[in-house]
């Protein structure tokens, strides 16, 4: 961490929690998830697939994507909830692919579940299930619920919006909430301070 006030979440230590393991899928509920896993995906490398139900009406605005997000980003429209596991599964076990979000219809079964993890594992790809909630499967690495907050006095701010993370499935460690800024110009998020801490520089690395 640079300082106090910012993280910046390109992939560093393993034992941050706001880094999402590679070669694990990942599930994300609440109405602030699909920025949650945007923001996931702009960290990684390669090709990143977005895939939906064909039903789904909208789609992502380009112009409105992280920077240099837009060229990577391949849209897929499954027609119905197999072929939408199976483009997914497809895509994770692709060693190119740098991340794939996908947004399942119906509660992931144990079985699936546990396909898309080898899949993820045998890629070596990050997977980012968007679900609604409740409809999670038990091999997932991490579960989280995400949603947008409103911007107190103190930190209003125009340029830039407040989001509550809560990771409340953690295979590998302990559960938390994160209180973040984004500036809507970069993939970057920041942490905010919790009341009476004063901004500052971080120690140097050693």
């Amino acid at each position: 961490m640079r300082a106090p006030m910012g993280l910046d979440l390109r992939p560093k230590a393993l034992d941050d929690p706001l880094t999402l393991r590679a070669r694990r899928v990942h599930e994300v509920e609440g109405r602030g998830g699909r920025l949650f896993t945007l923001l996931q995906a702009a960290q990684t490398k390669g090709p990143i697939f977005w895939i939906l139900p064909a039903y789904v009406p909208e789609g992502p605005m380009l112009w409105g994507l992280p920077q240099g997000m837009a060229e990577r980003l391949h849209l897929v429209r499954a027609k119905g909830e197999t072929d939408l596991l199976w483009a997914t599964e497809e895509a994770l076990r692709s060693a190119n692919v740098g991340a794939v979000l996908a947004e399942p219809d119906k509660p992931l079964s144990l079985t699936a579940g546990r396909r898309l993890q080898l899949a993820a594992e045998a890629g070596r790809t990050l997977g980012l299930m968007l679900i609604r909630q409740g409809q999670g499967s038990n091999a997932t690495e991490t579960r989280w619920s995400c949603a947008p907050l409103p911007n107190p006095a103190v930190l209003a701010d125009a340029d830039s919006t407040l989001h509550r993370w809560s990771l409340i499935k953690n295979k590998s460690g302990t559960l938390g909430d994160w209180t973040v800024r984004w500036n809507g110009a970069s993939a970057a998020f920041h942490l905010v301070s919790k009341a009476g801490e004063r901004p500052g520089l971080a120690p140097p690395p050693l």
